[in-house]
C-alpha cells in the first residue's frame, strides 16, 4: 500500500459516546438548534473544530453515517461550568431530516471534536461573513475573540470561569457579522449576535430584509470604507471564491471554514477536506 495513502488515525483526544438530546427546536425555517448532554465535550471544544453526529438513534443504522456539524455555542451551569453544546442546522437531506425527529431523551452517537481551530483575535474589529448555514461557527468564536466567553477549559487544566467572563485573552476591538440568505425566513440567532454585542448586517436574496443582493456586496461597501485586520468567512463555496476576489487586493489576514460531506471527520475515510476544515486565504507576511 503507498504510504501516502495511508488512512490517518483519530487524533488524540477524540472518543465516540452515545450523547442525550436535551433539545432539538426549529428557530427558522427548515432550521434547528440541537442541544447535546456532553459536558466533556463542552469543556473540550474551541470556537473553529466540529463535531460529527449520526442522525440515527442509538442501536439504528439509517442513516449509517455521521455528518459534521460546526460549535454554535457552549451553555453553562449557575457555576459557571460548561455542561451542553449546541450546533445549528438546516434540512438539506436525509441525514439533517433524521435529526430533525430527534427528541429530548434519545441517545445520539457523537464524536469530536475534529479539525482546526481559529488563532488568538486580533487586535482591532473583525468582520464575519456569513452565508447560507455559515454564520453558525461565529457566535462562539465571536465571544471567544471578544473575551466574553472561555472555550476549551479542559485542555487547558483551567477551572470553569464564571458566566461570560474570558480566561487570560487579549481582544478583538469589535465584531461585525456580514449575513447573507435567500429570504428573511432563513435568518437565524440575529439576536444571539446582537446580544453578545456583535453588529449584524444583512442581505437577502430577495430583499425581503436588509440589502437586496449578496453578501459579498456589503463586505465589498465596508472595504471601501477601510481595512479590518481579520475577516472570517464560513458559506457555500461560490461565496467563499468570491470573498477570495474581493480580499486578495489588500493585506488582509482571511480565513474560512469550509463546508464538505464527512463520513468519519479525520480523514480515514478519505472524504474530507484536505487540511482539515480551516485555511488561510492570504497571509501579507508571506510572498
Amino acid at each position: 500500500m503507498n504510504a501516502d495513502l495511508a488512512a490517518p488515525a483519530a487524533p488524540a483526544g477524540v472518543s465516540q459516546r452515545l450523547v442525550a438530546v436535551l433539545e432539538n427546536v426549529a428557530i427558522a425555517r427548515d432550521t434547528y438548534r440541537l442541544r447535546l448532554d456532553d459536558p466533556i465535550l463542552a469543556r473540550a471544544i474551541l470556537p473553529g473544530p466540529f463535531l460529527m453526529i449520526r442522525p440515527a438513534v442509538e442501536d439504528a443504522n439509517d442513516p449509517l453515517l455521521g455528518r459534521p456539524f460546526a460549535l454554535y455555542d457552549v451553555t453553562t451551569d449557575a457555576a459557571g461550568a460548561p455542561t451542553s453544546v449546541d450546533v445549528v442546522y438546516l434540512v438539506v437531506g436525509r441525514g439533517t431530516a433524521a435529526l430533525a425527529q430527534r427528541r429530548p431523551g434519545e441517545q445520539l452517537s457523537v464524536w469530536g471534536s475534529l479539525g482546526n481551530g481559529f488563532g488568538p483575535p486580533p487586535a482591532g474589529p473583525v468582520i464575519y461573513v456569513a452565508g447560507g448555514i455559515g454564520q453558525t461557527p461565529f457566535l462562539a468564536l465571536g465571544q471567544w475573540w471578544l473575551a466574553k466567553m472561555s472555550y476549551g477549559l479542559q485542555s487547558k487544566g483551567l477551572d470553569p470561569p464564571c458566566p461570560g467572563s474570558a480566561v487570560g485573552l487579549s481582544s478583538s476591538s469589535s465584531a461585525t457579522l456580514l449575513y447573507g440568505v435567500r429570504t428573511a425566513a432563513l435568518l437565524v440567532g440575529v439576536n444571539d449576535f446582537r446580544q453578545v454585542g456583535i453588529d449584524v448586517e444583512i442581505a437577502t436574496d430577495d430583499g425581503s430584509a436588509g440589502h437586496r443582493g449578496f453578501v459579498t456586496e456589503l463586505l465589498a461597501r465596508r472595504l471601501k470604507q477601510g481595512e479590518p485586520p481579520r475577516i472570517v468567512g464560513c458559506g457555500p463555496s461560490p461565496m467563499l471564491a468570491a470573498l477570495a476576489r474581493l480580499v486578495e487586493p489588500f493585506d488582509i489576514p482571511c480565513e474560512v471554514s469550509l463546508e464538505n460531506h464527512m463520513a468519519c471527520g479525520f480523514g480515514a475515510c478519505f472524504r474530507e477536506i484536505p487540511g482539515n476544515n480551516l485555511i488561510l486565504i492570504r497571509d501579507p507576511d508571506c510572498p
